[in-house]
């Protein structure tokens, strides 16, 4: 009785409207094999019968449709065609309709078998009418498939409706934002609110609430100050939730070395659990930050299925966050990967530790453009378009982003850092250009983007040149007192906030830390390290 309830409280209307296709195609197929049979025997037989046979098979399609339909519409239900259970959303799934079609006509021939003055189906049309309607619902079914892969344009024109029609307040939908007050989520909070979304947001607010200053009185956003890693709490905040946009994690190479153990607990083991709990809760859509790191250090242009050569704790976190996010795949539960190229611009949450910013600010404010390993390549996208892209994500048709992970930025935009300092130069003349060797980082990587332009139809807004300008003008405006402050600074937060110990693993990240008087939180309460991913875990902090 609860499974059932928790069905219907899932129903959703594409829902309805496969089963109004499927009750098509049933019916179709019934009354083609009953229209042929009655055919073949008018014509084999005398005029006289014929009246008597016009009346037999109308009997069999008044009486045995309806019947029919009774007993396989519960039938396919309850084999997940509705449901999308694990079985019909394996790679069987044309073995899954087969037997649920053949399941159903079984049990309707078994019915007429005994009572044939009632239903008087004819064998042959019986045995027609099985072989129609298993041929037209795993043709539709295939049909469907096949559409959304060769012709992914529609995504474009999808996401273009889409968004449209959320500008004008049309959505209704509910979306949990993890991590959405930090560098990237200051920026979507805003283009989500205005799309008319309803947000609700899932964050420790350890910067306060000025990144979300310009949202934070808006009635459709609803503020939930907790630790993501927090069972509970993760629980709460998924109710009633329509898509679940991750963006919460240790961010950067240098912030993850700061305290390692702590790295896999927010970055890995939390996704995990996060995970499982939206795909218990019935969430479908999955949206994971992780970034072009992974790539490490290559001397080709890499798209999503070449291979990862990571060469830092941040990097194999967020690879074995994705292998994770993937195997837990399944028709009900769509992970999205959206690997960010090195981000630049101004957020809610500006941060300096990225190095167009830095670049930027040093050249201003201490006529210096500092230039180390120059001939490293770095794929670069603004914030903006960071979060843009993930609300085309978040927008496209679910069939299109199942599963896929998508390179978040342009082409034009792979720059060595050399032209990136060379770049600023140009702009801001009076500064030096020292170029120095290399500084340990071995990141080297040159990214193509086509994917994400062809099948989403995501196409960034910003230019470097634009975002340089940006921080021109903040600081020209006054906005920017110490770029050097350790809160635009990942590492150096991190950093300050353990030596604080407000931030251990299991103790509940920063409860002391906003609860002065507050006891480290129960271990059982957060996430815990099971035995199916200790080998994960082991392959993320491995070198």
């Amino acid at each position: 009785m609860d499974g059932l309830l928790f069905d219907l409280r899932r129903w959703r209307p594409e829902v309805t409207v496969r089963v109004i296709a499927d009750t098509l195609m049933v019916s179709a197929a019934f009354t083609l094999a009953l229209i042929l049979e009655f055919e073949w025997f008018v014509f084999m037989s005398p005029s006289p019968v014929g009246k008597l046979l016009t009346d037999t098979f109308i009997q069999a399609w008044t009486l045995g449709l309806p019947l029919l339909l009774l007993i396989c519409l519960p039938t396919f239900h309850l084999s997940g065609f509705y449901t999308r259970n694990r079985a019909y959303a394996s790679r069987y799934k044309v073995l899954i309709i087969a037997q649920a079609v053949s399941i159903g006509y079984l049990i309707f021939g078994f019915v007429s078998y005994l009572f044939p003055q009632v239903v008087p189906v004819p064998r042959l049309a019986l045995i027609s009418a099985w072989l129609m309607t298993t041929v037209m619902l795993i043709g539709a079914r295939l049909w469907s498939y096949i559409w959304e892969l060769v012709l992914p344009s529609r995504a474009s024109s999808s996401v273009t409706t889409t968004s449209a029609q959320s500008v004008r307040g049309e959505s209704s939908q509910r979306i949990l934002v993890i991590g959405g007050a930090g560098y990237i989520g200051s920026a979507l909070l805003p283009m989500l609110i205005e799309r008319g979304y309803r947000v609700r947001l899932l964050d420790l607010l350890l910067f306060g609430t000025e990144p979300i200053k310009d949202v934070l009185n808006h009635p459709n956003l609803e503020i939930i100050r907790a630790d993501f890693r927090n069972v509970d709490e993760a629980v709460r905040a998924m109710r009633d939730v329509d898509a679940v946009i991750h963006l919460g994690a240790i961010v950067g190479d240098p912030a993850c070395t700061v305290h390692e153990e702590l790295t896999i607990e927010v970055n890995l083991m939390a996704t995990r659990m996060l995970a499982e709990v939206a795909k218990g809760s019935g969430v479908e859509r999955f949206i994971f930050a992780s970034t072009c790191s992974v790539y490490g250090a290559s001397d080709e242009v890499l798209h999503e299925r070449s291979a990862l050569n990571p060469v830092s704790l941040y990097a194999r976190s967020k690879i074995a966050s994705e292998r994770v996010l993937l195997q837990l795949a399944s028709e009900r539960f769509a992970p999205v990967i959206l690997r960010f190229g090195t981000v630049y611009g101004f957020s809610g949450r500006t941060r300096f530790d990225l190095v167009v910013n830095l670049l930027t600010a040093k050249a201003l404010t201490e006529g210096k453009i500092t230039v180390f390993g120059g001939d490293q390549w770095r794929p670069f996208v603004h914030v903006a378009d960071a979060a843009l892209a993930v609300v085309h994500s978040l927008e496209a048709p679910l069939a299109v982003v199942r599963s896929e992970i998508f390179n978040v930025g342009s082409n034009e935009q792979n720059y060595t850092i050399r032209q990136i300092g060379e770049l600023i130069h140009r702009m801001v003349p009076s500064a030096e250009l020292v170029e120095l060797g290399n500084d340990g980082d071995r990141r080297n990587y040159r990214v193509n983007f086509d994917k994400i332009r062809r099948m989403l139809g995501y196409a960034p807004r910003w230019t470097v040149e634009d975002g340089v300008r940006q921080v021109l003008d903040a600081f020209a405006r006054g906005e920017i007192e110490d770029y050097r402050d350790a809160r635009y600074c990942n590492a150096k937060s991190i950093t300050h906030i353990v030596r604080l110990r407000s931030i251990e693993p299991n103790n509940g990240w920063v409860n002391r830390l906003i609860d002065p008087g507050a006891q480290p939180a129960n271990p059982g309460a957060s996430v815990a390290l099971g035995k199916d991913v200790q080998t994960t875990v082991a392959s993320a902090v491995a070198p």
